[in-house]
């Protein structure tokens, strides 16, 4: 690390430099206090007896070697103030911490784990075009020990468990919830005393970066919550490290957080490199392949509050944190999790963008979930809030979350948010999630989600696995895994999705039934398009294209008509109504042949729609039609 680059905030490995770190013999203690009047160190090395550190020139750097120290020790620095009072504190780039309520660094060297994950780290590239299915876990209460008194598994105990279950329910990544030390559960990781140190409640570091590296070696990518927007006010943390207000605002109106926590003051060149180096830590030393970023609203306006106005030096840490680690990481994956409108948040930041490579589209989130709390009758009156998204979609890369924040805080789970009884919110809920499947934009899931949980998440318990055994669970848990491998072995519904020429209406126009449809895949030669596109006749060329059929009113849709932009077969993938997943339609579905209207000038297909549910077929684009008599269509039990 270069000090100058440090203090003007263009350091990415300040963790290389800071910190503690094996020496020839012992240990190497550096840290930052520039404001502290003596900073003296100590720990198990030396019986809790302070020995003093020395301070290099006027850097504000602290620096001491202990020769008896060795891996697994336990240590605090204790700050003196030039207001005559002393305080403990953990190590800002110590790279382990004891269980809370204990708040001491310990001794760990990151040297003693070799990767096996060549191949992946080699092959990962781009995901634009490719599917991202997210599954986002709590590593705590995913599934718990009920044989031990903290009820946690081990990193390499979960790796065990988790592995085999994400690969069999056909996610392409884990998104862990933050792993940064932290001193309270229910702060879910969000609160964080030690941001290079993973939290101890599963095991230590080397038992982390072997639940990646076997992650990659199954073919599952990992993504890690990051939070870079502020810190737990525990005095032992960051809060007034060295007697000065040294990683926060002075200022309690924009130093304190909503959630009663330090904002970082993001203008201090020093404060931009921990929060830097710390993103490139977890991406280079345990390599993680993405970070999801915490409350990115918070960064770029002052608390989150656009009437404030635009926080500037916050925007410019995001550009310069996001090109440095494109940089450092090419292949790596940053998603904001941001509710603004602000633009070009996965705009490159050469082209002032803030460098993101996706954006949770919340608006998608709470118009579909709002859509489906209103009772049917008034849903001809907001028919549009699903239309909306595709407005706006191709501003930005989105990706499209159901997350944990929408399963707690008196919130209900996905599945509650449904509107009527216990069996009317199973269909709503298997329609609305192949409708989540095939819209355009990337995809999370919460733990949870996917076996109908009723129970809102508490991060004390492990999820109601038992719920299996009810046949509408186990039903919708099936139907979840079988969409996600479609989701995976169809190309239309990934590639080329922020191409608007991918993404073409068949109904839109249905306000009073509530059927919505749509095709995906290549499409250029639709009258939209240009005259040379046209003679392309790409639509004779091979490829993989898929229509979704909805109808969510709680009536069935008999004889509906779909018009097509040209004539093609549409072969069914999967009915959310199936009585294989606890739905009511029984038997196989048909295949839907093209027919002419020589009147209206266009082809359509005709088939019947149960209440509450959704179709997938395959579209195959006909070479030599010949009008064919409407088939009998879709039989429903209801």
């Amino acid at each position: 690390m270069i000090l100058h680059d440090f203090y003007i905030g263009a350091s990415f490995d300040a963790y290389t430099f800071f910190g503690a770190h094996p020496a020839e013999k012992g240990f190497l203690f550096r840290v930052y206090a520039p404001a502290a009047e003596k900073v003296a160190l100590f720990g198990d090395f030396n019986g809790w007896m302070e020995e003093e550190m020395q301070l290099l020139g006027t850097s504000g750097v602290w620096e001491l070697t202990v020769l008896q120290a060795a891996e697994g020790q336990l240590y605090k620095y204790v700050i003196y103030s030039k207001e005559g009072w002393k305080c403990e504190h953990c190590d800002p780039y110590g790279f382990s911490m004891e269980l809370r309520p204990n708040s001491a660094s310990r001794l760990v060297s990151l040297e003693g784990y070799s990767f096996s994950d060549e191949g992946w780290m080699k092959r990962r590239q781009n995901t634009f075009d490719r599917p991202v299915n997210i599954y986002e876990v709590h590593l705590g209460s995913w599934h718990t020990a009920p044989d031990r008194e903290n009820g946690w598994y081990n990193y390499e105990e979960l790796a065990d468990r988790l592995i085999p279950y994400v690969k069999e329910c056909g996610y392409t990544h884990i998104e862990i919830m933050p792993l940064s030390e932290h001193p309270s559960d229910n702060s879910w990781g969000y609160q964080n005393t030690g941001f290079f140190s993973p939290t101890s409640r599963y095991g230590t570091p080397h038992q982390l970066m072997k639940l990646v590296d076997r992650c990659h070696q199954a073919g599952i990518g990992v993504l890690m919550d990051f939070v870079p927007v502020h810190f737990a006010l525990d005095y032992y943390g960051l809060a007034r490290f060295d007697g000065s207000y040294l990683y926060e605002f002075p200022h309690d109106d924009v130093g304190l957080s909503e959630w009663g926590s330090k904002n970082f003051n993001h203008s201090r060149g020093e404060v931009a490199s921990f929060l830097q180096s710390a993103a490139a830590y977890w991406l280079g030393v345990y390599h993680f392949d993405g970070l999801r970023v915490d409350a990115v609203s918070r960064l770029i306006y002052w608390q989150g509050d656009e009437k404030r106005g635009v926080n500037d030096r916050a925007v410019k840490f995001l550009q310069n944190m996001n090109a440095g680690l494109k940089k450092l990481f090419p292949s790596c994956m940053l998603v904001a999790e941001d509710s603004t409108s602000y633009p070009k948040i996965t705009a490159p930041v050469q082209y002032d963008g803030l460098g993101f490579d996706y954006k949770w589209d919340l608006g998608w989130m709470n118009d579909t979930l709002d859509y489906f709390r209103t009772p049917p009758k008034e849903r001809p009156d907001k028919y549009h809030k699903l239309t909306f998204s595709m407005h706006y979609f191709y501003q930005e890369h989105f990706l499209l979350p159901f997350s944990h924040d929408e399963t707690v805080h008196g919130k209900a789970t996905i599945l509650q948010k449904m509107w009527g009884d216990y069996d009317q919110k199973f269909p709503q809920a298997r329609a609305m999630y192949l409708y989540m499947m095939t819209h355009p934009g990337k995809k999370l899931n919460f733990m949870g989600n996917e076996i109908g949980q009723l129970r809102e998440w508490d991060e004390k318990r492990e999820q109601d696995w038992d719920l299996l055994r009810y046949p509408l669970h186990d039903g919708f848990y099936h139907y979840i895994r079988r969409l996600n491998q479609l989701y995976l072995t169809h190309p239309s519904l990934s590639a080329g999705e922020y191409d608007a020429r991918s993404f073409l209406w068949l109904e839109v126009k249905g306000e009073k039934n509530c059927v919505y449809a749509y095709l995906r895949g290549p499409m250029v030669n639709t009258p939209t398009a240009s005259k040379a596109n046209k003679k392309e006749n790409l639509w004779q060329q091979p490829a993989d294209r898929t229509v979704s059929v909805f109808n969510f009113s709680d009536r069935a849709a008999a004889g509906y008509r779909i018009n097509l932009p040209v004539p093609m077969e549409l072969r069914p993938l999967i009915c959310s109504d199936s009585d294989i997943y606890g739905g009511g339609f029984c038997g196989e579905l048909p295949a839907l042949r093209p027919q002419y209207d020589p009147i209206k000038g266009n082809w359509f297909v005709q088939t019947d729609l149960p209440p509450f549910s959704g179709i997938l077929y395959s579209a195959h684009p006909l070479h030599k039609p010949t009008p064919v008599h409407c088939p009998a269509g879709i039989r429903s039990k209801r």
